[in-house]
C-alpha cells in the first residue's frame, strides 16, 4: 500500500490546506477548486487530505457505503435494518478525465431491464465516493456534460441515472475538490460558481520556502514510510481537531451582525445570484468551530470572503481574479456590529491551521509576493501605444482595439470533434438523429430500433411469456448530432507593411473578440505571426484565453512579409496537431495584404505553401488588409490558392464574419 506524502509537511500552501480542511469540517460548503501553475503541490495536498479524515461506518455488503445508524431508503441495495455496521477508512477516489458517463453515475444493464424488468445497476464514482472526497484533476479539462452532472450531485447529495423509463436514485455526499492549471483552459464561469471555494496558489518566490521544499520531498522519496512517521505525531493531532470542529459545529452562533457583514460584502462586489452569501455563511461558522469558538467573528468573515468570492466576481475571462483587501476591510468595518470585539483573540488565530510551517500557518492573503495576475482587457480609450522604433526596423507592440461581440464562426461538414459548441457534429449528447450498432459499452440506448431489431427474432428464441428476448446484437446505439469545438488558427502578417496603428489595432481587436468567443465555445486558437526572415508560434494552441490575452499585446510588427514562412509554420502545426488531437477540425484565417517579400521568387512559394492547405481541404480565409487607391489583389490571390475566400479588414466586425463563413462554407460545398 502507497504511503501518501503528509498532508502536515506540505510546505507554504497555507489558504489551499485551510480550505481543504474548512470543507472536510463542514462539507456542505460546497468543495474546492484549485487554481495554480504546475508543480505547486495541488494533488500532493488533496491526495493527503484523504489519510485525515476520520473513519466511517458503513452496511455491510452495501455497495454504496450507507451508513448503519441511518440507512438510505432508497438505496439499491437495500432495504437496510438499522444497526452496527463495519469500519472503514474515508475513499478518496479520482475521477479521470476521460471518464464516459457510465463511468461517472453508473450503469444500468439495459439487455436485463427489457428482458426481465430488472434494475440491474452497477454504480459508478459517484457511489464509491459517498461519504468521502472525489477528486478531478485537471477539472477544467473534464467534459462539460460530466461536470453538470458532477456539481448536481454534489449539490442534491445523490445521484439519478435515467434511462429509457428505467431510474434508479442512490445518495452521493462527498468532499468535491477539483484541480486546474488556467494555461489549459478556463471553466465556464457558471461552473466555477457552483464551487464553494477557490484557492490561487503559486511557488515561493522565497529561497529558504523553495529549499525547504526540496528538502521534504527529497527525504520523501527515499523513504516514504520513514518519513511519514515523523510527521504521525502532526497528523494525529490535526486529525483530533477535524474531529473536534465536527462536533463543536452544530453549536456555532451566526449572529446577525456576522450576517449583515456578509450580506454587505457579497452586495459590494457585486457577485451574481444568493449563492456566495450562503458559502461565506458555511465557510464563516466552520472557521469558528475550525478555532474552537461558538460565535462568528469578523475575521471570519474577512477569512471567508477570501475564499468564497475571488472567482464569483469575474466578468469575463480576462478579469484576474482576487479581491481588493481594501474595499473589503472598509465594508466590514461599516458593517461591524455595536457589541463585536474591534481586534478578537480567540483559540486557533481565528480559523487557522495548527502547525508552523504547514497547515498551521497563519493564511496568507492573495496577492501575495508570488502571485502573478492575469492580463487584463485593454482599457477603452487607452492609447495605441507610441510606436518607436526598438531597432532593425521593429516597432513597439500596438494594443489591441476595443473587443466586439462576434457572430459564430464555423467549419462546414459533420465532425466528430470534442465537445464544444461551434460546428455541426456528431456527439454522445444533443438530439437523435438516427441509431447505429453500438462500438463498444452501450451508453445511449434507442428502443425503437433495439425492439424493431429484436422483434423477427421472437418466435425462433422460443419466446412463451410477456417480456422481449433481447440479443446483445439486437441492442442499437443511439445517434446523436450536437455540437463541437474547433481549433481557430490566425496566421497574422506583422511586416512593416502591416505596422500601420490603426490597421494593427483593428487585427489584435479582431482576434481578442474572438479569443472571447473561443472561450465561451470551449475551441481552441492558436497564433502565428510572420516578419522578418521567418515566422514564429506566437501562441501554440491553447483554450487559454489569459495567455492568449497576453501574447497578443505583446505582438511586435517590423520587417519584411515571409508569407510563405507563416503559411508553412501553420502546416506544421496543424499536422502536430493532427496528430495530438485528430478529432478538433481546424479554421485557418490569414490576416495579410498577400505583399510576400524577401527571398528569391516569395510569391511562388507563398503559392505552394497554400497549395498545401488545399491539398488537406483546410478550411480557410484570407483577411485583405491592402489600403490605399492602388491595389493588387494580391490577398485575393492567395485566398484562391488555399481554396478559399478573401475579405477585407473592414469585414471584420461582427455582421460582416457571417457573411466571412458563408464564404468558406459555399468554397468547400463549390469545391466538393
Amino acid at each position: 500500500m502507497s504511503t501518501h506524502f503528509p498532508f502536515t509537511a506540505v510546505v507554504g500552501q497555507q489558504d489551499l490546506q485551510l480550505a481543504l480542511l474548512l470543507n472536510s469540517v463542514a462539507p456542505n460548503i460546497g468543495g474546492v477548486l484549485v487554481r495554480g501553475e504546475k508543480g505547486t503541490a495541488k494533488s500532493t495536498a488533496v491526495r493527503a487530505l484523504s489519510a485525515l479524515l476520520p473513519g466511517v461506518d458503513v452496511v455491510s455488503g452495501c455497495r454504496f457505503s450507507c451508513d448503519p445508524a441511518s440507512p438510505d431508503p432508497a438505496c439499491p441495495d437495500g432495504p437496510h435494518e438499522a444497526g452496527t455496521g463495519v469500519s472503514r477508512d474515508a475513499r478518496m477516489v479520482e475521477l479521470p478525465v476521460g471518464a464516459s458517463e457510465d463511468r461517472l453515475v453508473g450503469a444500468l444493464d439495459i439487455e436485463r431491464a427489457l428482458a426481465e424488468g430488472v434494475k440491474a445497476f452497477e454504480p459508478g464514482l459517484l457511489a464509491d465516493a459517498h461519504r468521502g472526497i472525489l477528486y478531478v484533476d485537471e477539472v477544467n479539462l473534464l467534459h462539460d456534460h460530466l461536470v453538470d452532472l458532477l456539481l448536481d450531485a454534489a449539490a442534491m447529495g445523490a445521484s439519478y441515472v435515467e434511462r429509457e423509463g428505467v431510474s434508479v436514485r442512490h445518495a452521493a455526499r462527498f468532499l468535491l475538490v477539483g484541480t486546474m492549471n488556467p494555461e489549459e483552459g478556463e471553466l465556464r464561469p457558471q461552473l466555477l460558481d457552483r464551487f464553494g471555494l477557490t484557492v490561487e496558489v503559486a511557488a515561493s518566490r522565497e529561497t529558504d520556502q523553495r529549499v525547504e521544499v526540496v528538502r521534504r520531498r527529497l527525504a520523501y522519496d527515499d523513504d516514504p514510510a520513514a518519513f511519514a512517521a515523523g510527521w504521525a505525531d502532526e497528523e494525529d493531532a490535526l486529525r483530533a481537531r477535524i474531529v473536534a470542529a465536527r462536533a463543536l459545529l452544530p453549536e456555532v452562533r451566526l449572529g446577525d451582525a456576522a450576517l449583515r457583514q456578509i450580506a454587505a460584502t457579497c452586495a459590494a462586489f457585486e457577485v451574481d445570484g444568493m449563492r456566495a452569501d450562503i458559502v461565506m455563511a458555511r465557510t464563516a461558522t466552520a472557521l469558528a468551530a475550525w478555532a474552537g469558538r461558538t460565535d462568528v467573528l469578523a475575521e471570519d468573515v474577512r477569512q471567508a470572503a477570501l475564499l468564497a468570492l475571488p472567482h464569483r466576481r469575474r466578468r469575463n475571462p480576462f478579469d484576474a481574479p482576487g479581491l481588493d483587501e481594501d474595499k473589503l476591510d472598509d465594508t466590514l468595518e461599516q458593517n461591524r456590529g455595536e457589541d463585536e470585539d474591534p481586534d478578537p483573540d480567540g483559540p486557533g488565530g481565528g480559523g487557522r491551521p495548527p502547525r508552523g510551517d504547514g497547515p498551521d500557518t497563519p493564511p496568507q492573503p492573495e496577492g501575495e509576493a508570488g502571485d502573478t495576475p492575469a492580463p487584463s482587457v485593454p482599457e477603452q480609450g487607452r492609447e495605441q501605444g507610441q510606436g518607436q522604433s526598438s531597432g532593425s526596423g521593429e516597432q513597439q507592440p500596438v494594443r489591441a482595439g476595443e473587443p466586439f461581440r462576434t457572430k459564430m464562426l464555423s467549419v462546414p461538414g459533420l465532425g466528430e470533434g470534442a465537445a464544444g459548441r461551434r460546428s455541426r457534429a456528431r456527439t454522445e449528447h444533443g438530439r437523435t438523429t438516427g441509431a447505429r450498432r453500438p462500438q463498444g459499452a452501450l451508453t445511449k440506448l434507442h428502443l425503437a430500433a433495439t425492439v424493431q431489431a429484436a422483434a423477427p427474432h421472437q418466435r425462433a428464441r422460443g419466446r412463451s411469456g410477456r417480456g422481449l428476448v433481447v440479443r446483445r446484437d439486437d441492442l442499437r446505439q443511439a445517434a446523436r448530432e450536437g455540437r463541437e469545438g474547433n481549433l481557430v488558427l490566425f496566421v497574422v502578417d506583422a511586416s512593416g507593411s502591416m505596422a500601420a496603428r490603426r490597421r494593427m489595432a483593428a487585427v489584435k481587436g479582431a482576434v481578442l473578440s474572438l479569443l472571447l468567443d473561443a472561450y465561451q465555445r470551449r475551441d481552441k486558437v492558436g497564433l502565428i505571426t510572420f516578419r522578418g526572415k521567418d515566422a514564429e508560434l506566437a501562441l501554440p494552441p491553447t483554450s487559454s484565453v489569459d495567455a492568449a490575452a497576453a501574447r497578443l499585446e505583446l505582438l511586435p510588427t517590423g520587417g519584411r512579409t515571409p508569407v510563405a514562412a507563416g503559411l508553412l509554420k501553420a502546416h506544421e502545426v496543424l499536422r502536430v496537431e493532427r496528430l495530438r488531437d485528430p478529432s478538433r477540425r481546424p479554421l485557418l484565417v490569414v490576416v495579410t495584404d498577400g505583399r510576400a517579400t524577401g527571398g528569391p521568387d516569395p510569391v511562388a512559394l507563398a503559392t505552394r505553401a497554400a497549395r498545401l492547405h488545399e491539398a488537406e481541404g483546410i478550411a480557410s480565409v484570407v483577411v485583405d488588409c491592402e489600403s490605399g487607391p492602388v491595389r493588387l489583389g494580391l490577398a485575393g490571390s492567395l485566398a484562391h490558392d488555399l481554396g478559399g475566400s478573401a475579405v477585407t479588414l473592414d469585414e471584420l466586425r461582427a455582421d460582416s464574419i457571417a457573411g466571412l463563413v458563408k464564404d468558406v462554407q459555399e468554397t468547400n460545398r463549390r469545391a466538393a
